[in-house]
């Protein structure tokens, strides 16, 4: 049987995620992210499409690393204004039926008792469409406006963010049993009081006696994505993410990051065939080689350097208009970093450009040779490029069995792992807290 490819769509509720300087394109509507309108039209197009999910990032801080000013993040709309992501979620789950949500919070800035809350009440109203991409970001103006005053380190951050999911899964798997809420009008009973624990958590970070407030969703808890290639984050990943975002553009890097995480997941006592891989990928697709090239062109023509160069700042804290194009940082000069950002991809995406022909080779390549299981496709304008890739890549991907012509039913899990698994499998570490009942 022929491997299918996952599709998400890599979006962000702001004007600028990841092209910066493209929202001045003037096929581009990213002025309209603040139209409820625009993102149900988007997520009703990505179903048109079959996408699988659409994957919204989030930042919760200032690029203002660069020049040592938020000047030029705010100027150029470095993913600033950016509202909230999860607002949208339920909008568009009204206006869709299959598609999902994969929504990114940090375990950096808010408590993890409230939030395990909204993704349960998430998962409800989507009817099992949420999936969570669990972050340990940091900073600097995001520390400082949450008033946090001990900033954890790199690794220390994880080890936050280990306990903060060990707190949702036993709210989320154990703290309700399958069948607390009966309903009884005769005995004036909704919820059995003796099927709704307390999870007593006390922790280094959080102390959270419980019961969750939320009865249990139709995936308790939302499929769980994860972000970040350093060695602390591929631990992480392998303990607890079903589907892992990589870095990397070419068939090596990619290669060796999905190996180590399955090799790694090994050791937790997980199935590695439980974790899907998903690479970032940049399309410009036209009906003829000459039409993409013009697109390529287009877009190219309003990259902004300085918006890649605050937006690498704030994520690095490496301010580049400190140093010459002959330094370096690690083992890569500045000139390189430079010259990178000068691309429509980057570091981190893989372009492909060209006849859907084309694409549709490039993006085959990379499921096989490098063992992924999708792509998360990021917009340089918007909904040009989804709208492009849907009516001339898809056609292409179904016409090789490489795509789905319809979608199952069920949930987002049971779509990414087959029908009747909605919930987390045993192997998991959050099974481990089911029965916190007699654990506790």
């Amino acid at each position: 049987m022929t491997k299918k490819i996952h599709i998400n769509a890599f979006e962000m509720n702001c004007v600028g995620h990841i092209a910066h300087g493209l929202w001045r394109h003037p096929e581009n509507q990213r002025h309209r992210y603040t139209d409820l309108n625009y993102w149900t039209e988007l997520a009703q197009l990505l179903e048109k499409g079959k996408f699988d999910a659409l994957f919204l990032a989030d930042v919760v801080g200032i690029y203002d690393v660069y020049r040592q000013s938020r000047d030029t993040a705010v100027r150029e709309a470095v993913q600033i204004p950016v509202n909230d992501p999860l607002m949208l979620i339920s909008a568009m789950a009204y206006v869709t039926k299959h598609l999902a949500f994969a929504v990114t919070f940090s375990t950096t800035y808010e408590h993890p008792y409230g939030h395990a809350r909204r993704m349960s009440t998430l998962d409800h109203l989507t009817k099992g469409r949420i999936a969570w991409n669990v972050v340990t970001s940091h900073l600097p103006s995001a520390d400082k406006n949450f008033g946090i005053k001990k900033i954890l380190e790199h690794d220390e951050r994880y080890d936050l963010a280990d306990e903060y999911l060990e707190v949702c899964y036993k709210l989320w798997e154990g703290s309700w049993e399958d069948n607390a809420v009966i309903r009884d009008i005769e005995n004036n009973i909704y919820t059995d009081p003796r099927k709704v624990h307390e999870i007593n958590h006390s922790g280094k970070y959080f102390e959270v006696p419980g019961p969750h407030l939320c009865e249990p969703s139709p995936q308790r808890t939302p499929v769980i994505y994860q972000a970040g290639m350093s060695e602390r984050g591929r631990e992480f990943a392998a303990k607890h993410a079903e589907c892992v975002f990589l870095g990397g553009k070419d068939v090596e890097t990619l290669k060796f990051f999905v190996d180590d995480i399955r090799k790694r997941a090994k050791k937790y006592g997980r199935n590695p065939d439980h974790i899907k891989m998903f690479a970032g990928i940049c399309v410009i697709v036209g009906k003829t080689h000459d039409e993409a090239m013009e697109k390529l062109n287009s877009f190219q023509k309003y990259w902004s350097l300085e918006g890649h160069l605050a937006h690498y700042g704030g994520g690095t804290g490496y301010d580049l208009s400190k140093y010459s194009s002959n330094d370096y940082i690690g083992s890569i000069s500045v000139g390189e970093i430079i010259n990178n950002m000068s691309k429509l991809d980057g570091k981190w995406f893989k372009l492909s450009v060209g006849t859907p022909k084309k694409v549709a080779d490039e993006m085959q390549y990379l499921v096989e040779e490098a063992g992924i299981d999708g792509f998360n496709l990021v917009q340089y304008v918007s909904p040009g490029t989804f709208v492009d890739f849907i009516e001339l890549v898809v056609p292409e991907l179904q016409k090789r069995g490489l795509y789905r012509v319809d979608y199952e039913e069920g949930t987002y899990r049971e779509k990414l792992f087959g029908k009747g698994n909605y919930r987390l499998p045993d192997d998991h570490i959050a099974a481990r807290y089911r029965n916190i009942s007699s654990n506790v």
